[in-house]
């Protein structure tokens, strides 16, 4: 019998909570599922490599982990959060497959080099690009962005990206893929993460014009749009009231979990996906991507 998607998960209110950036995800409540009692992999991704920013946790982690479970060895990149890389680090060779992990900061240029250095030094080859990470701050006032947070945000969300595909992509054979992270805040953009949501269409945007570049390569390129998904980086930078009512507001009436995002990932990974380039893939729990 199918399961009633609005009571799958957790539902509003949600416990009041705070960290500090970026998120430990072994600190939240409740804890975010990422899909380690429930996906099931099929060799769908065998043989092949990947490399995931922000990897350690949240949707990174569920991606992670069901690309383990098709087959694939994995290499994560994350900022500082070595509890998180370590449990993500678990549940990949747990699923018999190699987990690297890289700590440090994507907003250098020269970090997204030796990430792919890494990866290309240890694989031999980049099948597939995630780029994942990113940063926000919730703002109720331009007046209280400043210059170094919005340059943060951008490094972060859109340098990195850039960075990372073009030191990539002389290793992807034809085949790859390169799946980036947008969001639903590029087409419905909340004032409160005004740089946030500008990074997010710019990604989205990004990804129609690679796809057209790449495509004569042999490489595909999409993105994936969340809704509002329990990750770390919701207690870390948003008001605890709006994190109480975290995901009220959408068709199912609940936040998404990291799980629930995985498989659009692995689809756009896979085989399945030879003819969708330049596609936004919408995870929203009935918010209208349009």
């Amino acid at each position: 019998m199918a399961e009633d998607p609005r009571e799958k998960h957790p539902k509003p209110p949600l416990p009041e909570q705070k960290q500090d950036v970026p998120g430990i995800e072994s600190e939240m409540d409740p804890k975010p599922d990422y899909g380690e009692q429930s996906y099931t992999g099929s060799g769908k991704l065998k043989g092949k490599t990947a490399v995931i920013t922000g990897g350690d946790s949240g949707i990174g982690r569920a991606v992670a982990l069901a690309f383990a479970r098709e087959g694939a060895d994995i290499l994560i990149s994350y900022l500082s959060e070595e509890s998180d890389a370590e449990e993500t680090a678990r549940a990949v060779e747990a699923a018999g497959r190699t987990c690297l992990r890289l700590a440090g900061d994507i907003a250098d240029e020269a970090h997204c080099k030796a990430i792919i250095d890494r990866a290309v030094r240890e694989f031999g080859k980049i099948d597939i690009l995630v780029n994942n990470a990113a940063f926000q701050m919730s703002r109720d006032d331009i007046a209280e962005i400043e210059t170094e947070e919005f340059d943060r945000t951008l490094k972060t969300n859109l340098y990195a990206m850039f960075w990372l595909t073009k030191a990539a992509v002389p290793h992807m054979p034809e085949g790859g893929a390169v799946i980036n992270t947008s969001s639903i805040q590029a087409d419905n953009p909340s004032p409160n993460l005004l740089p946030y949501a500008m990074t997010k269409a710019a990604i989205q945007n990004f990804t129609g014009g690679l796809a057209q570049m790449l495509g004569k390569k042999g490489i595909r390129v999409n993105c994936v749009a969340p809704g509002p998904i329990w990750t770390p980086l919701i207690p870390a930078t948003m008001p605890e009231e709006k994190v109480k009512s975290f995901g009220q507001d959408t068709a199912l009436g609940r936040a998404g979990q990291p799980a629930e995002l995985a498989p659009a990932f692995v689809l756009l990974a896979s085989d399945d996906a030879s003819y969708m380039a330049g596609a936004t893939v919408a995870v929203t729990g009935g918010r209208p991507l349009i």
